[in-house]
């Protein structure tokens, strides 16, 4: 997108509007599914901020940009909305785009509130400018290896794309696994077909794949490979990315999709606020919102909370990341310094690991909770 996106109530005749800069993929090879629940997400609660009288009086507008998972195009993005004159930056989904996105922020010393992105090297020195409410990856990948310990998978095989991201989730899935005992193997997707996928974990002897790789190619052709060779019927597949988390999985893979455990960032059960947004979501989405349109819901309301209490001055947003207590769709949201992370980071978001129930797809079952 090259304009503004203006929302219904954003235009009042009462004083300019505050504007956020919203970085969302809405194109490819941008995961666009999870652009636009994370887009449905901010534009939602731009709404309800507008329509409870904005920012003091003054209406609160998106600025969106397309980042469509170059880094390149997000850092252009940034610079442009610094020029622009928006008060805050907000959103991204992809690790590598938002690392980037975040650099760029902190150079301009422009708030950057980074919705769904997990790599804990966000920025690689500490910054004031940048704060992020998705969990760090080694906290929830972690998580997601507790269950493979518990549900009995000791040895792992990865179907592994070429990927800061992966190659990050990799490690931390081998030093976790390995002092219980627990073996990671790597198969590289840049050189095996489907097939050959298959042979491999035969070899391995692997008794769980993760799906290290970007959907739908290759991740929907490796798990039909797998999902009908005979020798691998009791292998488990999983997901930790969130892959099975949108319904574009479902169509893709019909009943190869269910079983296929996945990180989502969700309690247990939503909070009276979590239910009444999910119902609009729902209805503003036209299916299930995944918990990437609850991140992008949240992050607007943490800086409407900020800019109503702190005004739009950007260093005032910054210095106020520790000050904010805001209740969200999960819980309420605190940031704090987390060892190991760069950046002020909500400690942290409802972690669980489920799967869409093989007896209804359309169904999620939680498996276990972190």
């Amino acid at each position: 997108m090259n304009a503004p996106a203006s929302l219904p109530g954003a235009e009042r005749p009462d004083g300019s509007s505050v504007q956020i800069g919203a970085l969302v993929p809405l194109t490819r090879p941008g995961w666009v599914e999870a652009g636009r629940h994370l887009l449905a997400g901010l534009e939602l609660a731009v709404r309800e901020v507008n329509d409870a009288g904005g920012i003091d009086g003054r209406p609160l507008e998106l600025v969106v940009r397309d980042t469509a998972a170059d880094p390149r195009r997000a850092v252009a993005a940034v610079d442009e909305l610094a020029r622009l004159g928006v008060a805050a930056l907000a959103g991204e989904y992809h690790s590598v785009v938002a690392r980037a996105a975040a650099a760029r922020a902190d150079a301009l010393g422009l708030p950057f509130l980074c919705s769904s992105a997990v790599l804990d090297a966000l920025t690689e020195q500490p910054t004031e400018w940048v704060a992020r409410l998705a969990p760090a990856q080694s906290h929830g990948w972690r998580i997601y290896a507790d269950f493979l310990l518990g549900a009995g998978h000791s040895r792992i095989a990865v179907a592994a794309e070429s990927s800061v991201y992966w190659a990050s989730g990799t490690r931390l899935l081998r030093d976790y696994l390995a002092p219980h005992g627990g073996t990671v193997s790597e198969l590289d997707m840049r050189a095996l077909a489907p097939t050959a996928v298959c042979d491999a974990l035969v070899d391995n002897r692997a008794t769980a794949l993760l799906l290290l790789v970007g959907h739908p190619e290759p991740a929907v052709p490796i798990v039909k490979a797998v999902r009908r060779d005979q020798r691998l019927a009791e292998i488990m597949i999983g997901a930790p990315a969130g892959q099975p988390e949108f319904a574009e999985w479902a169509k893709s893979l019909g009943d190869d999709g269910a079983a296929i455990p996945f990180l989502r960032y969700l309690p247990e059960r939503l909070g009276p606020l979590g239910a009444r947004v999910e119902a609009a979501l729902r209805e503003r989405l036209a299916e299930a919102p995944s918990f990437v349109a609850f991140e992008g819901y949240d992050t607007v309301a943490v800086l409407a909370g900020v800019l109503r209490t702190h005004g739009a001055d950007r260093a005032r947003t910054a210095g106020s990341w520790p000050l904010v207590a805001v209740e969200g769709t999960r819980g309420q949201i605190r940031f704090s310094r987390t060892p190991g992370i760069n950046v002020w980071q909500w400690a942290w978001t409802p972690v669980q690991v489920a799967d869409r129930d093989p007896a209804e797809p359309g169904r999620f079952r939680m498996l276990h909770a972190g």
